[in-house]
């Protein structure tokens, strides 16, 4: 918006500076009506056109920010997933390590 605003202020003065070129120049001809319409459409045509650039320009940022805070529930949720793996992996190895006493528990009932 800041770039359209100095945009905005070169073409007016660039548009004054033509007006000033002109051989008929006079500050009392720059109030005449057909002045103010001529500047007034061009401010309204300036709106239309920055109101445009405006929207289009929120609609991306709204879509990326959109699309960042997606990816950051993601990265959330593959952490949650490698912790849960991580435990899993650990219970694993703890239940492969223990050794096995089924020769004492079924003794009773060997013969």
């Amino acid at each position: 918006m800041k770039n359209l605003t100095l945009v905005g202020i070169i073409l007016l003065a660039l548009a004054f500076l033509l007006y000033y070129m002109l051989p008929e120049f006079s500050m009392v001809k720059l109030f005449e009506p057909i002045s103010l319409m001529g500047i007034l459409a061009g401010i309204g045509i300036g709106l239309i056109i920055g109101g445009v650039v405006g929207y289009v320009s929120k609609g991306s940022a709204l879509k990326e920010e959109q699309k960042r805070r997606e990816y950051k529930q993601l990265l959330k949720e593959k952490a949650e997933l490698e912790k849960i793996a991580a435990a899993n992996a650990v219970n694993q190895n703890t239940t492969a390590t223990q050794p096995l006493n089924r020769d004492k528990e079924n003794t009773q009932n060997f013969y």
